[in-house]
């Protein structure tokens, strides 16, 4: 057959495309910038917040390969291949922000964040693929800058809410202690948006069908599965000891070292890969060339070489980001309103403007993905772009230190949006046109895995950490996350965009001209 060429799309086609990410985005963002606020609320305290957010990295790390590997495989008539994950972590997620604010103890808050956070990423793990599939790779850079875009103008929303509510007269504290009336429309209306926005991208597109995507070059399902499965049956199980024993030896350094008790669970997981590892090994020995578990520890095993360079600053940058995300609330309620009673007036003010400088953050981040990031790629390319990125991040960090006034804290936040623009699109930019499209659900979902591990890692270990060192000066964390954000920069030193197209000088404009 022919190869045919994929047709371009218009920027109404890549509105349609990513509008969806905008409503999934708005939930993200409400969830990051209030749960620490409703678990202290509802009685948590500064110690246990990271143990209580473990939920989240966790569903993701368990959900994300899953649902690429399957949505690489699915193709439901006129529903298509992606857009029944949509549909389905849409319909999960809003129902999740519509009970979240009923929650009356704490238990019930953190098993509805598990459910919400495992709704959110089936949604979003297919959008990521999504592009791939309905784009020709030299518009990639173009529908990633859209996406990013929309994931920025939504968290906008999610953050802010709060605040705009209480200006319009809604109790931003409730009494007697727990969750505020602001908090509880935000999430109404949260799940409300995120549902129709994800509505609209199902309604206003059409996947292409696996003829199509033969014509293209870019088959649905995996033509070399096989060979992935009869790479793993080669391996032998001492990966899978190293884990096992790795995960074994943290679970007993626990009692030994006084450790916080979140880090079995790290320890728990290492044990877990192991075994699950050493199963896939066994099947794939054993002539099993279909299974989804052989298949998935083969292609983490086989990642390509860029990938996995990509990874180690991805593992950097998203550190820094969950150690933000945990600790901003009670670092500007306690350093900037002198505040650490989640009852109190003072703390809730602060939460408040917690979600205005997250607003602050997101919509820096959707201006720059379509002005700064690709003008800046086309004069320095995209390695050296995430480069400048993430050290603006760092910078916004370590300014923390510097300020006393909270409205100050919007510079801050001004170099902390350029390098969440950058973490949303220059790594996907980067490897658009270098991962195989008919695995490209698989590959997301992989490299996804390296946003959760260190989400997990934060969760676990530093809370340790602050116990032993900080006691009660959440401050530090900024500090922990400048420096941890530093280290990702320099990890992409190591990254070469040998083989890629050069963006062109008009940025994503051109790319997604007719």
């Amino acid at each position: 057959m022919e190869r045919m060429e994929k047709p371009r799309q218009s920027w109404a086609g890549l509105w349609n495309i990513s509008f969806g990410f905008f409503g999934i985005q708005i939930g993200f963002a409400l969830q990051n910038a209030n749960m620490s606020r409703i678990f202290q609320s509802l009685g948590s305290s500064l110690d246990d917040l990271p143990a209580l957010w473990i939920a989240a990295p966790l569903t993701g790390l368990l959900v994300q390969p899953i649902v690429g590997f399957l949505s690489d495989k699915t193709w439901l008539g006129r529903l298509g291949r992606r857009r029944p994950y949509f549909l389905t972590g849409a319909v999960l997620a809003a129902m999740s922000l519509f009970l979240m604010p009923l929650s009356d103890v704490l238990l019930l808050a953190a098993l509805l964040l598990w459910t919400l956070d495992a709704s959110l990423n089936i949604s979003m793990e297919p959008f990521r693929a999504f592009v791939g599939d309905m784009l020709r790779k030299d518009q990639h850079t173009a529908g990633y800058a859209v996406q990013t875009a929309f994931i920025g103008a939504g968290a906008v929303i999610g953050s802010i809410f709060p605040w705009v509510l209480e200006h319009l007269g809604v109790s931003n504290v409730e009494a007697g202690g727990g969750i505020p009336d602001t908090v509880r429309w935000s999430f109404w209306f949260g799940g409300a948006a995120l549902f129709l926005a994800v509505m609209w991208t199902i309604l206003t597109t059409r996947e292409y069908d696996p003829g199509q995507m033969a014509a293209f070059g870019e088959e649905v399902d995996h033509p070399d599965g096989s060979s992935t499965i009869r790479a793993l049956a080669s391996k032998g199980f001492v990966t899978s000891a190293v884990w096992t024993g790795l995960g074994v030896l943290i679970v007993a350094s626990v009692a030994e070292f006084g450790l916080e008790k979140e880090v079995y669970l790290l320890g728990g997981l290492l044990i877990a890969y192991g075994v699950l590892s050493a199963i896939a090994v066994s099947l794939a020995r054993g002539g099993s060339a279909t299974n989804m578990l052989s298949s998935i520890v083969g292609d983490f095993a086989g990642m390509p070489t860029i990938m996995k360079r990509l990874a180690v600053a991805q593992f950097f940058s998203w550190s820094a980001l969950f150690i933000m995300w945990i600790n901003t609330t009670p670092v500007v309620a306690l350093n900037f309103y002198g505040s650490a009673d989640a009852n109190s007036p003072a703390y809730q003010e602060a939460g408040n403007w917690v979600g205005v400088l997250f607003a602050v953050y997101n919509g820096v981040a959707a201006i720059a993905a379509l002005t700064v990031l690709p003008l800046l790629a086309s004069r320095i390319g995209k390695v050296r772009t995430h480069m400048v990125g993430l050290l603006c991040g760092a910078v916004g960090y370590a300014s923390f230190f510097l300020f006393r006034d909270p409205q100050q804290l919007l510079i801050s936040e001004i170099f902390i949006g350029i390098a969440w623009a950058s973490i949303l699109a220059m790594p996907y930019a980067i490897l658009a046109s270098n991962l195989p499209q008919r695995k490209l659900g698989i590959y997301m979902g992989l490299f996804n895995v390296f946003i959760v591990i260190p989400q997990l890692l934060v969760a676990t270990v530093m809370g340790s950490i602050m116990k032993a060192f900080f006691p009660g000066e959440p401050i530090w964390t900024m500090l922990a996350a400048a420096v941890v954000m530093g280290l990702a920069a320099v990890a992409m030193l190591w990254v070469r965009e040998d083989g890629y197209a050069a963006p062109r000088a008009s940025g994503a404009r051109a790319a997604a001209a007719e």
